[in-house]
C-alpha cells in the first residue's frame, strides 16, 4: 500500500533524468547595441536560451510576472529524417528542462503562457502539469492565428486546415495567485445586432429614458440584508420613447440614434435579487418608477454608493446600454468578458509590424498586448525566451512593462534591434502603438553570453579561457560559488558576497603566506573569506580557520557542463540509440 501512495502519473521519454548541469554564464553587455535610457532595465540577451535562463536564475528568481513563450512547434521539419519516437524525446527534453528554469524565474503569484500548435500541445501539457503541478493549470485557450483561405483549403491534402494555435497557461502557485486582470472583448454593437435578427432573436435595447431622470424625490428608505440603510427615491415625469420614434423624430439610422442616445438606452429585466425583493415591498403601489442609493457588499460596485433605478408595479431593474457597451467614435462596441476563444487580430498586416519581416514566426503585438493586460501591470518584468523577432518586448515597452528578451538566431541583431530602437524613438507606428498612446521613450540593454569559462587545452587538460579578463573572471567565479559579484571600491579583495560577512576573492596571482597574513589583517572580526587561485603556498592551507583556498580550475570540474554552447532545438546531429536501447523504450 505504501509503494502505491509513492507511485505517481508522469510522461517519459528517451534522456529523461540526465540532464547535464549548466554551467551559469555570466552576461557581458555589449553597448555598441544596447539603446536609449542607459538606467533601463530592459534586457536583450544573444545567446542559447538555456544558458541564458541560467544566467538570470541569481538575480531575477522570483522577479518575473508574466512569462510569454513562442517555442519552436516541432512541425518535423527539423527532425524529418529521425525516428518519430525520438524526435518527440529530444523536444520534450529539451522544453522540460527550460520549464524548470522557467518556473523558478516566476513570482509567486506569476504566470506562465505557451503557445503551440497541435503538434505537441499535449504532451506539453502533461510535461507542465509535472513540472508546475496540474492545480496549478489555469486555461487552454484557442487562438485563430491563420486568416481564412478560399474554397480550395489551406494545403492540407487529407486533413483539416490548421487556423488555431493554442496557449497553455500555468500559474507557478493558486494559492498566491489572485486572479486575472479584467478583460473584455469588444464586438461591433450594430453587427451583433444583424447578427441576432437574422437567426430570429431578439433585440431587448430598443427603449431611451427621453426625460425625467434627474428629477427624483425622496420617498424612504428600506434596509439590505446587513441591516445598512437603502435609500428611496420616486420619479414622477420620467418619458420613454422607442428607438423607432427617435429615429423618426431626430431624422437620423438607427446606428446613429444609438450613438446618440447611448447613454440613455435600455431594457428592463426581472432578475430576482434581495435588494429589489425590499424595494419592491417598501413602494408597492405607491407609484411606477423609482430609484436607490446603497453601497454593494459585493460585485463590480463593492464598497461604492451606487444608484439603481426600478420600474412598473414589478419593480424591473433598469439594465443600462452603456454598461454594456463603450461608444468608439461613431460606432459602439458591445464588451464581452474575455474567454478562451481569442480571435479578431489584424493577421493581414502583420506582415508590416515592427517593420521587419519574419515569415511564419511572427505574432500580433495585439496577442501580445491581451496577454499582458490579463496578467501584468505596468512596471512587471515580461520574459520571452523564444524572442524571434521582438514582437513580446516591442508589446511590453509600448504597454509600460519591463521586458527581458532571450534570441539565439541572428535576427537578434538584424530583427530585435532595429525594431526596439524604432519603438524608443516613436517611429513605430503599427502594431498597438495608437492602441496604448505610446510615445516613445525607454530603452534597453544589450547583452550576449559570456564564452565557457574552462576550455580544453591541446593537451586535452581543463584551463581557464583566454577570452577571460580579471573582472570577468572574479565575476565568474563569485557566480559558481553563489556569492554576487560586487566589487567593493576600497578593498580590492572584497569582490562579492554571499552574505554580509561572507566575501570571495579570485586572482590569477600566485597566493603567498604573507598575502595571505594581510588578508587577514583586514578581515574584521567575524568575517570569512574564500579566496579562488590558480596557485598558492602549501603553507597556505587551514592557516586560517576564516579563509578557504580553493584552486582554479580544479575546484570547478564535475559541478557543470563546461565547453557547451549550443543547447538549441535545431538539432543537427541527434543522439544515436542502440537497437537495445531503441527496444527498452518499446
Amino acid at each position: 500500500m505504501a509503494n502505491k501512495k509513492q507511485q505517481k502519473l508522469e510522461l517519459t521519454w528517451i534522456g529523461k533524468g540526465e540532464e547535464p548541469a549548466l554551467e551559469p554564464r555570466i552576461l557581458i553587455e555589449n553597448p555598441e547595441y544596447s539603446y536609449g535610457d542607459p538606467n533601463t532595465e530592459n534586457l536583450l540577451i544573444h545567446g542559447d536560451n538555456l544558458l541564458a535562463l541560467k544566467a538570470l536564475e541569481q538575480d531575477y528568481t522570483g522577479k518575473i510576472k508574466c512569462i510569454y513563450i513562442d517555442p519552436p512547434y516541432n512541425t518535423g521539419q527539423a527532425f524529418e529524417h529521425y525516428d518519430d519516437g525520438l524526435e518527440h524525446s529530444i523536444w520534450l527534453d529539451l522544453m522540460s528542462q527550460r520549464f524548470r528554469l522557467l518556473r523558478n524565474l516566476l513570482t509567486n503569484d506569476g504566470t506562465l503562457f505557451v503557445q503551440l500548435d497541435d503538434n505537441e500541445v499535449a504532451y506539453c501539457r502533461v510535461i507542465l502539469d509535472e513540472i508546475f503541478g496540474r492545480e496549478n493549470f489555469l486555461n487552454q485557450v484557442s487562438a485563430k492565428m491563420k486568416q481564412t483561405s478560399g474554397a480550395s483549403g489551406g494545403g492540407e491534402d487529407k486533413k483539416l486546415k490548421k487556423n488555431i494555435e493554442y496557449l497553455l497557461i500555468y500559474s507557478k502557485d493558486k494559492n498566491h495567485f489572485q486572479s486575472f486582470n479584467p478583460l473584455y472583448d469588444e464586438t461591433n454593437l450594430f453587427d451583433l445586432i444583424k447578427e441576432m435578427r437574422d437567426q430570429g432573436k431578439s433585440w431587448k435595447y430598443t427603449r431611451v429614458i427621453y426625460s425625467g431622470l434627474e428629477e427624483r424625490e425622496y420617498f424612504g428608505e428600506t434596509k439590505d440584508g446587513s441591516g445598512d440603510i437603502i435609500k428611496i427615491f420616486k420619479h414622477n415625469n420620467i418619458v420613454f420613447k422607442t428607438i423607432k420614434e427617435l429615429m423618426k423624430q431626430d431624422d437620423l439610422t438607427e446606428e446613429e440614434c444609438y450613438v446618440k442616445y447611448h447613454d440613455k438606452v435600455f431594457r428592463d429585466t426581472n432578475a430576482q435579487s434581495s435588494i429589489r425583493t425590499r424595494v419592491m415591498e417598501a413602494t408597492e403601489g405607491n407609484g411606477d418608477f423609482f430609484s436607490i442609493d446603497y453601497i454593494p457588499k459585493s460585485g463590480k460596485n463593492k464598497n461604492k454608493l451606487t444608484t439603481l433605478y426600478y420600474k412598473g408595479n414589478n419593480c424591473d431593474l433598469i439594465a443600462w446600454l452603456s454598461d454594456v457597451c463603450i461608444k468608439k467614435g461613431k460606432s459602439l462596441v458591445k464588451l464581452e468578458k474575455a474567454g478562451t476563444y481569442w480571435d479578431g487580430f489584424p493577421l493581414n498586416n502583420l506582415t508590416k509590424e515592427g517593420g521587419v519581416k519574419f515569415p511564419h514566426g511572427k505574432k500580433p503585438e495585439a496577442l501580445i498586448q491581451k496577454v499582458l493586460s490579463l496578467a501584468t501591470q505596468k512596471g512587471d518584468f515580461v520574459l520571452d525566451s523564444f524572442l524571434g523577432s521582438g514582437t513580446t518586448a516591442a508589446a511590453a515597452m509600448k504597454m509600460g512593462r519591463k521586458f527581458i528578451g532571450v534570441e539565439l538566431g541572428d535576427h537578434a541583431l538584424t530583427h530585435c534591434v532595429p525594431r526596439f530602437k524604432k519603438v524608443i524613438k516613436n517611429k513605430d507606428t503599427a502594431g498597438i502603438t495608437k492602441a496604448v498612446n505610446w510615445e516613445g521613450g525607454g530603452g534597453f540593454k544589450f547583452y550576449e553570453l559570456a564564452p565557457s569559462l574552462l576550455n580544453k587545452d591541446k593537451y586535452d587538460n581543463w584551463v581557464i579561457s583566454k577570452e577571460y579578463n580579471a573582472d570577468m573572471l572574479a565575476a565568474a567565479m563569485a557566480k559558481q560559488e553563489g556569492f554576487r559579484y560586487a566589487p567593493d571600491k576600497d578593498n580590492y579583495w572584497k569582490q562579492g558576497y554571499s552574505a554580509e560577512q561572507d566575501f570571495i576573492f579570485t586572482t590569477t596571482q600566485f597566493v603567498t603566506v604573507e598575502l595571505l597574513d594581510q588578508l587577514q589583517d583586514q578581515l574584521q572580526e567575524g568575517e570569512s573569506l574564500l579566496i579562488c587561485a590558480k596557485k598558492f603556498q602549501p603553507e597556505c592551507h587551514n592557516k586560517f580557520k576564516n579563509i578557504v583556498l580553493k584552486k582554479i580550475p580544479k575546484m570547478l570540474l564535475g559541478k557543470c557542463e563546461f565547453g557547451k554552447d549550443d543547447y538549441s532545438l535545431n538539432i543537427i546531429n541527434p543522439p544515436v540509440l542502440t537497437d537495445e536501447e531503441l527496444a527498452d523504450g518499446e
